[in-house]
Parts: structure tokens; sequence; C-alpha cells
């Protein structure tokens, strides 16, 4: 025996009561977020409250005891639309001027001058004010969406738990076996298989010689002892294994790879292109394409569309869906200073088990999937992330196949092509273009966009990832 088989039943109840934790908190977590949500109207824009405490006000600053006008007893009248009427042109022009006041106070009122310029300071101290607590609002709906999200990270992860099947059994001998020929005991393990046929181990193993086992050699040997797909070590999980027992945490990888390219040209003048992208693999079983043009270009957009690609990434490695991941980069750039900084955000998650892709777009430019049967668009019009505050990112999904390409470009690509339909200009260039790989066709689709200016009017972006199915043996 090279294992426990009470210490392996105790961690597989320790699993599912983890499971029935986590969705406790998330009930908690979604309670919590009620409790906030509601407590507070949002004031977008100055009430007739505001407009009432702002005449009054002026009137006892300068009327005195002076009720030739009535304006104040005339506006709190509920049927009163010259209320409506001052804080909208207040609002459009910020100040009220004396076309805006009522004929009878332009004709009656002897110190038109002093009411005027009284009202407007008061209401630009409500305006103020206003601005603080809408800041106050968008923030408390942050930590709201914050919560919410945390919270459906938590069900899914709690869900995913407790539909896992425990596999254990039926490859502990096998593993206990293949560990202890080169010179490691297997204590007790766990292994469970997720709805996508990924596979998680946990072993608690430690050397019998004396000597250290590099961890990654350890997942070598997993994958050869059960004939599957390559398995590697999770990046919170020990490098090292010694004399001493220790849990290690393993995971199969997917059954698709990915291979990416990149090409590049900023703006003619710039030194620098206001356009960012990355390609991460900082979550286990997923490869994430980002790319974000800042608005301008030069420095400052680089900085912003930079921002973008970084937090979106950090969020998306911490759990967050594709979604939540953009709706939190959205606001962090609506609440981060008074000017909007726009930069449109492309995402594309590509889940390496099942090979089936999502794309989150805010303001970006058709995404394209070259595949046998032709080219394919995934579009959608939005805002740029910054620009609304109820920007909604648009979710599209598509299964990619083996030798699929997934083309991502920013809109200066595509202002480059001629005639007024340049996302079909673009479809055809690529139904017509010849196999390549993933960085010769970035190559290849900047050279085509820049042949018709011969220099680069806008910054220019092309990032391209090839898609393959690995080669593995078949599970036991």
């Amino acid at each position: 025996m090279f294992y426990r088989k009470s210490s392996r039943r105790d961690m597989a109840d320790i699993h599912v009561y983890t499971a029935r934790k986590l969705s406790s908190m998330a009930e908690s977590l979604e309670e919590l977020a009620r409790a906030f949500d509601g407590q507070w109207g949002k004031g977008r824009s100055l009430s007739r409250e505001d407009g009432l405490a702002a005449l009054q006000m002026a009137g006892a600053m300068v009327c005195g005891d002076c009720s030739k006008c009535n304006l104040y007893s005339d506006s709190e009248k509920e049927d009163s639309y010259y209320l409506y009427y001052l804080l909208r042109a207040f609002e459009q022009k910020g100040n009220v001027d004396f076309e805006d006041m009522p004929r009878l106070f332009r004709e009656t009122c002897g110190r038109q001058t002093d009411y005027v310029g009284q009202l407007n300071r008061n209401l630009g101290r409500a305006t103020m004010n206003l601005t603080w607590k809408n800041r106050f609002l968008e923030s408390r709906d942050t930590v709201i969406t914050q919560f919410r999200e945390l919270a459906v990270i938590l069900e899914e992860f709690a869900r995913q738990m407790e539909a896992a099947a425990d596999v254990t059994a039926q490859v502990e001998q096998t593993v206990g076996r293949a560990f202890y020929r080169q010179h490691m005991i297997v204590d007790h393990m766990l292994m469970l298989e997720y709805d996508n046929s990924r596979r998680e181990a946990f072993i608690t193993v430690k050397t019998n010689n004396g000597r250290c086992v590099m961890s990654k050699d350890a997942a070598a040997l997993l994958e050869e002892a059960l004939d599957s797909r390559p398995w590697t070590v999770a990046r919170d999980s020990r490098a090292v294994i010694n004399r001493q027992f220790s849990t290690v945490r393993f995971i199969e990888e997917g059954a698709y790879r990915i291979m990416w390219g990149v090409a590049r040209a900023a703006k003619n003048g710039e030194a620098v292109s206001g356009d960012n992208y990355a390609v991460s693999r900082s979550t286990p079983g997923q490869a994430v394409m980002s790319l974000s043009d800042g608005m301008g270009s030069g420095e400052e957009a680089a900085r912003e569309s930079r921002k973008v690609v970084e937090l979106a990434e950090q969020l998306l490695a911490a759990g967050y869906t594709p979604r939540a991941a953009l709706k939190l980069v959205n606001t962090v750039l609506l609440l981060s200073g008074e000017e909007q900084h726009p930069a449109t955000v492309d995402l594309c998650c590509i889940d390496l088990y099942t090979g089936v892709l999502e794309a989150m777009k805010l303001g970006a430019v058709a995404t394209y999937i070259l595949n046998e049967g032709g080219v394919e668009l995934l579009e959608a019009a939005q805002a740029p992330a910054g620009a609304l505050e109820q920007a909604e990112p648009v979710l599209l999904t598509r299964k990619l196949w083996e030798d699929n390409r997934v083309i991502m470009v920013s809109d200066g690509v595509l202002e480059a092509l001629p005639g007024e339909n340049k996302e079909q200009v673009m479809k055809e260039y690529l139904e017509d273009v010849p196999g390549r790989t993933p960085q010769e066709l970035a190559d290849q689709i900047l050279e085509f966009a820049m042949s018709f200016s011969g220099e680069a009017r806008d910054d220019m972006t092309v990032l391209v990832a090839g898609v393959w199915k690995k080669d593995a043996g078949l599970r036991k």
C-alpha cells in the first residue's frame, strides 16, 4: 500500500465541506450587496429640492421682505414649469442669465444683478455637492459590483468542487507504485475530475532516500504513470519534494495549445505606440489575449492602454470572469480622475481544455476567426472603457478547432484600409491569405494595411494566435 485510505477519505470529506462553505460565503456576499443596494437614490442631476433651496437662499440674502415677484413661492408649486427650466438652463450653460429669469422679475426687481449672482453661487454649490455625492455613489456601486462578482466567483468555484468527480481510487495504486520506483513515498492523495475534463491532484509525498526531487519532475512522472496529457505544478505549490511529507498540487494541462505573434507600428512621428497588448497563461488551462487602444497617441495613450491591460490581466488571474473584469476596469477608469481618457478593451479568453473562445469587447473593433470554412467576424459596437458609467461588455462565444487562427487588431489597422466597409475588406483579404505561422500572418496583415498609405497614420497592432491540439496518449 502506498497510501492511507482513511487519509484519502478525510481529504474527500474536506473537499465537500469546503465546497459547501464557499457556497455559504457566496450567499453572504450577495446578501451584503443587496443590503448596500437601494439605500440611497442616485442624484445624477440637480433636483427640485436643490433648486428651491437655491431660490430660498438667494431671497434670504438679497430680497429681505420684498415680495414683488414671488419667485420662490411660485416655484414651490408642484406644477411649476419654471423651476425645471431654471435647473436645466444652469446645467447646460453653467450659469443663469438675466434672459433666463421670468419677465415679472426682470420688470420689477431692483436688485437683479445681486439676486442672479447669488442664485448662480447657490446653484454652483449645489452642483459641487452633487458631484461629490455622485462620486460617492459610484464608489458604492463599485463595492456592490465587487461583492456580487466575488459571490459569483465563489459560487462557481463551489459548484465546480461539488460537481467534481473523485477519481482517486482509479489511479492511486498506479501513481503510488510509479512514485515508489523513483524513491518517493505517497502518504495519501486526492484526484478530482471537473466537468471540462480537467483533472487536479493533491499528493502528500516525501522522498525516502535523503535526496530532493523537483516537483516538475514528479509532474512528468505523473503523466507517464497515467499515460495522459502533460501535468504541471500549480503556481501556489512547492517546487521541491524533500524528506518531509508535504502536499503538492498538480494540474493536468489542456488538450489545446496556442502559439502567437504580434506586429506593431507607432503613429508616424510618435516614439511609442498608444496600443498595448498581453498574452497570459496566469490561470491554469486558460490563455488570455488582451489588446487596448488608448485615446489619441503617444505616451499618454500608451499609459492609459497599459493600465487597462495590466488591470484586466490581474483581475482575470484573481478569478474574475471576463465580463466582471471589464466592468471593474471601466469603473476604475471612470473614478480615476476628473478627465476621461477612454481606452478600448478587447479580450479573448481561450479554454485550453475545451477549445472554447470567449471574446469580450468595450469599444474594440472586430475580431476575426480564420478556419477551414472561411473567416468569421466577432464584433460588438460599444463605448470604450472609461467613457460611460454603465458600459456593458458584450460576450461572444465560439468553439475553436485544430489550426484555427484568432486575429485581433486595433482600429488603426482597419482605418488604413480603403473603402467604406473596412471590416469586409479585411475579411476578404484573410480569406485569400495562405497558411502561415501566427507571427508571419501578423507581419503580413500589418504590411497589407500599411501598403495603402505608406506610413502609419495611427497606432497599429495586430495580435494573432493559432490553436492546435496536443498529442497525447490514451487515458487509462
